[in-house]
């Protein structure tokens, strides 16, 4: 981890253990997608003692692979391999993961490629990865981690991997979806906000079980709204073992998103997040860019499905609503015009740009960040 002169104002954060590997710093970086977290912020994280994590969905669509409307999954393959690649040149020592969701259709080749290629974590979600370690069985050292949002869908996948495979998640991401950014973990809108995915119930559930089924074997790691590290300490006092922190690494000089999708995130007021429902059948929640507010107003913003990607999709099946993939890829290269911005509650505490070694020492040693703004 990245030395500093500075005292120390803050107690210690406990290493966390996922299976294999010692963390040093309990904090695993969010996957954002399309490309938002790819190589360069993935490492920088894993330089500072925490789990840098790639996105898997869509790496191709800004790759030199990737031909419109030919060989995407080829291509997604082949970008991941280079990202994995260029993360662990810039972080030889640190932890590296990824983040593949179940609900794209090339889940399977993503895992296997992670795996294959030198990713220590794969972590999960957006649908319960019930054959996630079926595809990673090239390395029984790399760690699984599945995102779920209640006890009952980490007793039902604990259950299962340890009949059919033998073994037990080496951790579970609760991501609070009242919180949390991106695809939400229930089945609509509705149900947002129901105390039945609170993090203040739901985590002291999911440590008690791993507690006393499992003996602590299987860490808690919390998500959604986490940002300084009052979060964090209120986190452990749950019985969380470390946290996952996704949007506090947008705006930094590190993040792989264009300058223009960060300057978003710092011109955002209070009412600039807002709820969309995914054509994967998902709502998600997301930064209020001129794509939404024409997509909620009921605009025209349909695109044609280019690839495919997602098991299921309104886009592709339904001629309606828009394509997700695209519209992710075009906000991650500055197109916020016809882009989609996913993000957490938090997006509005942006400021201006930091670099990622200090949001690490705010963390840990309570020294003020200082954000400056984007230049030019």
């Amino acid at each position: 981890m990245t030395q500093t002169d500075v005292q120390p104002t803050l107690p210690p954060l406990p290493p966390l253990r996922i299976g294999e590997y010692t963390i040093p710093v309990p904090i695993i970086q969010g996957g954002m997608g399309v490309r938002v977290s790819a190589h360069r912020l993935a490492s920088a994280v894993a330089n500072e003692g925490g789990v840098g994590v790639i996105a898997a969905v869509a790496l191709s669509l800004a790759s030199k692979y990737y031909v419109k409307g030919r060989d995407y999954y080829r291509a997604n393959v082949k970008a991941l391999i280079d990202e994995l690649q260029m993360a662990r040149a810039a972080s030889p020592a640190g932890i590296i993961g990824v983040n593949c969701m179940v609900a794209i259709r090339d889940f399977e080749a993503m895992v296997r490629t992670s795996v294959e290629n030198g990713a220590q974590l794969i972590i999960s979600g957006a649908g319960l990865p019930l054959r996630l370690p079926e595809f990673a069985t090239a390395n029984p050292k790399t760690a699984l981690v599945p995102i779920i949002s209640s006890l009952r869908a980490a007793k039902l996948l604990a259950k299962r991997w340890h009949k059919l495979y033998k073994r037990l998640p080496d951790a579970i991401v609760f991501e609070d979806p009242n919180r949390a950014g991106g695809h939400l973990g229930v089945k609509n809108a509705q149900q947002l906000f129901s105390a039945e995915y609170d993090t203040d119930i739901v985590v002291p559930e999911l440590a008690e079980w791993s507690r006393v089924e499992y003996a602590d074997e299987i860490p808690i790691v919390t998500a959604g709204g986490i940002w300084d590290r009052q979060d964090i300490d209120r986190a452990f006092s749950l019985g969380a073992k470390g946290v996952q922190m996704a949007s506090r690494f947008i705006c930094t000089f590190e993040c792989d998103a264009h300058d223009r999708y960060k300057q978003a995130f710092i011109d955002a007021q209070d009412g600039d997040v807002v709820i969309v429902d995914s054509p994967a059948g998902l709502p998600g929640r997301a930064l209020n860019t001129p794509f939404t507010k024409t997509l909620l107003r009921g605009g025209e913003v349909a695109d044609t499905c280019i690839a495919t990607c997602l098991d299921a999709c309104r886009c592709r099946e339904e001629k309606e609503t828009f394509c997700i993939a695209l519209a992710l890829h075009r906000a991650q290269q500055g197109d916020m015009e016809n882009g989609l911005v996913f993000t957490g509650t938090n997006a509005t505490r942006h400021t201006g740009l930091v670099h990622v070694r200090d949001i690490f020492r705010e963390l840990l040693q309570g020294v003020p960040v200082q954000p400056v703004p984007i230049p030019g």
